[in-house]
């Protein structure tokens, strides 16, 4: 019997999840649900099933048996999404993050408890091998005990968060919280999750703005507002190449105005488009992460330093360099890739949802952890917009 799964949110996240659960052979997607019908019809044509499709949550869960959701709606619409289902009676994987606040994570936490359902947490990057290698190292001792973390994050594909709804604090909850609530998971897990206390940050638009167009304007010949409308579009080095597939065509673009390639120096804007986030946990433990989305690399380097030696790793490279304390030798791990989307991460990620909802697995990815990994992210948020330390306790005791 397999698993029947609706999916919640059915933009590009959205169907490719549907893509990999319909691959499963233990799970089966039964229904979409999306605001925009035409967005959701046409990516159950790509999915290439035959489904129901619903404008609400309610409806879909009252209408349909199935045995869990996967939310992948816009952020700012995680928790009542998530509120929606587990009241309804479903389990839940949530894409990352959680919530865009504390607030909206304690509303899920407390909902999951009363209803006694499986939610899961979506943080595929637990999932890659290198970093899977990299936690049995940290675990193993080979460390010794890990006082200092950092990380890192090249993206190239980061410009874009600008062109698309990531690029609205409002929605997004920041950056902080959208890309980094990725790394600062990383960071709890690989460190067994001590609290943490206190956050410093800095951050802001340093290029993608008006200011950095990279070509010179002729009169009377603005840039944008799309990629696609654009006059520049053939000498931009910037220019997306996103083509209007039936998701994102004009029919689509029509029922919610949201169009995914806007200009990314004009679009109206509020997150950074590079920061740097230090977080210190409890037992003196410190960590930094760098977001940088200026670059022609795309990476995440990290350095994990411990009493006994200490570890660095590439995820696009997939290695793995450790250095040994009191010795000159070096020890390199070359991990395998794996097929599948994120180096392999998100089908791993999907299997262990699957199996935890058929009993075969344990939950090990909990709304807890989601919680810790959103108040570094709404911490570091409020840090760099407001130049100054937010503890940690502040938030977590709203």
């Amino acid at each position: 019997m397999k698993v029947k799964i609706g999916i919640i949110g059915i933009g590009g996240r959205g169907s490719h999840f549907g893509m990999l659960i319909e691959a499963h052979p233990d799970a089966e997607v039964k229904a979409l649900c999306d605001p925009n019908q035409t967005r959701a019809k046409a990516a159950g044509d790509i999915l290439g099933g035959t489904y129901n499709y619903y404008t609400e949550i309610e409806a879909m869960l009252g209408a349909e048996e199935l045995d869990a959701v996967v939310i992948t709606s816009p952020d700012n619409c995680h928790s009542d999404n998530a509120v929606a289902a587990i009241k309804k009676g479903a389990n839940v994987l949530l894409d990352k993050p959680l919530a865009t606040t504390v607030a909206g994570c304690k509303a899920v936490i407390e909902a999951a408890n009363a209803a006694g359902k499986i939610a899961m947490m979506g943080f595929n990057l637990r999932h890659d091998p290198t970093l899977k290698r990299l936690k049995e190292i940290v675990d193993d001792g080979i460390l010794g005990r890990v006082f200092l973390i950092e990380n890192r994050e090249f993206y190239n594909g980061g410009r874009t968060y600008m062109a698309r709804w990531n690029r609205k604090y409002e929605i997004s909850g920041g950056l902080w919280i959208h890309k980094g609530s990725h790394d600062f998971d990383v960071f709890g897990w690989l460190l067994n999750f001590p609290q943490p206390v206190k956050v410093s940050a800095t951050a802001g638009i340093s290029v993608l703005n008006e200011d950095n167009i990279p070509f010179e304007l002729e009169d009377g010949k603005p840039v944008g507002p799309t990629c696609g409308k654009c006059h520049y579009r053939k000498i931009c080095k910037d220019y997306s190449g996103y083509e209007k597939n039936a998701m994102w065509d004009d029919k689509a673009i029509a029922e919610d105005q949201y169009e995914r390639d806007l200009c990314i120096y004009t679009s109206d804007k509020s997150v950074h488009d590079n920061g740097i986030s230090i977080v210190e946990y409890e037992g003196g433990i410190r960590a930094s992460h760098m977001e940088c989305f200026i670059t022609s690399l795309t990476d995440r380097l990290y350095t994990v330093v411990g009493t006994k030696g200490q570890a660095e790793v590439s995820l696009h490279e997939r290695t793995i360099l450790i250095r040994p304390r009191w010795s000159q030798e070096t020890i390199r791990y070359s991990i395998p890739t794996l097929d599948g989307s994120h180096g392999g991460a998100d089908p791993k990620l999907v299997d262990a949802f699957i199996e935890t909802v058929i009993g075969t697995r344990k939950n090990t990815s909990t709304l807890e952890q989601g919680l810790l990994a959103t108040v570094v992210g709404q911490a570091s948020e409020i840090a760099s917009r407001e130049e100054r330390t937010v503890m940690i306790s502040e938030l977590m005791e709203t």
